[in-house]
């Protein structure tokens, strides 16, 4: 796990003004954010309702958590680390919004145990954005499977 801080690793970013910003707004940076997506899915995967779902589906966790880690890296400080397509894999798993809520509030504690109150608070909002949408896509795609006709 990576923890520098950004005067040691630089954060590397396709937009450096804009993200050099936000980590100045927020107190964020890469080594802050891989060290609380570990944190992070070290709670999820021993938790009752979250972590059989993730089992099924991840088995080699350390890419995952690569993979994780760019994304909130984009998501948060605007790199454009991630490079991938998050909607259609989320939405056909099987979960409903109590899941994304216990995502949730796992996320929120753990945001708030890692980062500094403006990096915390600008992480909740944008995984709370990110979980409705999720959840969203996940209605139409099974709305969209129950409303085709069968083939004949």
């Amino acid at each position: 796990m990576t923890t520098a801080s950004a005067t040691e690793n630089e954060t590397r970013s396709a937009r450096p003004e804009l993200t050099a910003a936000l980590i100045e707004r927020t107190g964020l940076d890469d080594g802050l954010l891989t060290g609380l997506v570990y944190r992070f899915y070290a709670k999820v995967r021993a938790d009752d309702a979250l972590g059989p779902i993730f089992a099924e589906r991840i088995t080699d966790w350390p890419p995952h958590l690569e993979r994780m880690a760019a994304f909130w890296s984009s998501v948060a400080l605007m790199t454009g680390r991630y490079h991938g397509r998050p909607m259609p894999k989320h939405a056909v798993l099987p979960v409903t919004w109590d899941h994304y809520e216990r995502w949730l509030s796992l996320f929120r504690e753990t945001a708030q145990e890692t980062c500094p109150p403006k990096g915390a608070s600008h992480l909740i909002d944008c995984a709370e954005r990110i979980a409705r949408s999720l959840f969203m896509a996940g209605q139409a795609a099974r709305q969209e499977v129950s409303l085709t006709p069968p083939l004949r």
